[in-house]
């Protein structure tokens, strides 16, 4: 399996210079990742709220070192947050952080990340959205689940994602299918041990159903994460035997990937909503999607030998 072997590229340095330093690179990259400021992105947020698309934005950059360099990230949210008071668009467009981006693997991480993801978080409240708590691997869910807990103290509406491949989520998910719970299910993007994850294909579909059934028959608000159309067909039987409206859930699809199924999804009814990303520090955002999916590795390839 390829996904493994890009996975462990993700955090090598010399192909991290490798490929950025491939002609191609740039024009591919900006298929998953449209932009690198805020200004850059606007055209994208409007164009896609104006079909009718809800989006949830991702600033990327996890190779944190320093406390600086967390404040920044911090600050890149919080102009982000003043965008889309500008926009209005506050009620269409919420946003997915990682921890990791605000500090949490530094000496004293999960303080240190707690105190810069609350401002976001209250600032984003402010202007009627909110903000998604993005699963890393698992040696960070501990403390991103009690940084969640302790966020939704005095803002509820926080979400948080869990992935399917982990032995740990289907408990994980019972606890949180609660009243006023958001919670994002994915199927999973890191390589992670057989001693805590399931590795094959067919036993990581099972669980995203066996959890997603667990979602839709709680009482929280389930986020569909998957492009998958046999799980979305699955997830919308699910919905319909639990009772829910088309409202009271709803699918989330990575920009660039199945454009013409997001517009499709939205006009049958259902919330659809697009995870687009933005930022300068790209490398393990790209790499990840590569991986999930070999028809991306394929198209970067056919894009490489074509253009190379």
């Amino acid at each position: 399996m390829l996904g493994p072997v890009i996975l462990a590229a993700s955090r090598s340095d010399r192909m991290r210079r490798l490929i950025s330093a491939a002609p191609v690179t740039k024009q591919v990259v900006d298929r998953f990742i449209p932009g690198e400021s805020v200004a850059d992105i606007v055209p994208i947020i409007e164009e896609l709220t104006g079909r009718g698309l809800e989006l949830t934005m991702d600033v990327v950059g996890e190779d944190i070192t320093t406390p600086e360099q967390a404040t920044a990230a911090r600050d890149a949210y919080l102009a982000l947050v003043e965008r889309l008071k500008d926009l209005g668009l506050g009620e269409r467009v919420e946003m997915s952080v990682k921890l990791s981006m605000f500090g949490q693997a530094l000496p004293g991480g999960h303080e240190l990340a707690l105190a810069n993801v609350r401002p976001v978080v209250e600032a984003a409240a402010a202007i009627g959205t909110t903000v998604t708590l993005d699963a890393e691997d698992h040696t960070t869910l501990d403390s991103m689940f009690a940084i969640h807990e302790e966020l939704r103290r005095d803002f509820p509406q926080t979400g948080c994602v869990i992935q399917a491949y982990l032995f740990r989520t289907e408990a994980d998910a019972r606890r949180l299918a609660e009243a006023g719970s958001r919670v994002r299910l994915v199927k999973g993007a890191y390589k992670e041990p057989a001693e805590v994850a399931y590795q094959q294909k067919h036993e990581i579909d099972k669980a995203y159903v066996r959890i997603l059934r667990t979602l839709m028959e709680g009482e929280g608000y389930p986020m569909v994460g998957s492009h998958d159309p046999r799980l979305i067909s699955i997830a919308q039987e699910l919905a319909r035997c639990a009772g829910r409206k088309p409202d009271e859930y709803e699918f989330q699809m990575l920009y660039g990937i199945r454009s013409d199924e997001h517009l499709r999804l939205a006009a049958e009814g259902h919330r659809m909503r697009v995870y687009t990303a933005y930022g300068t520090d790209w490398y393990g955002y790209f790499m990840r999607r590569l991986a999930e999916k070999p028809a991306n590795l394929r198209f970067f390839v056919r894009s490489m030998l074509s253009k190379g």
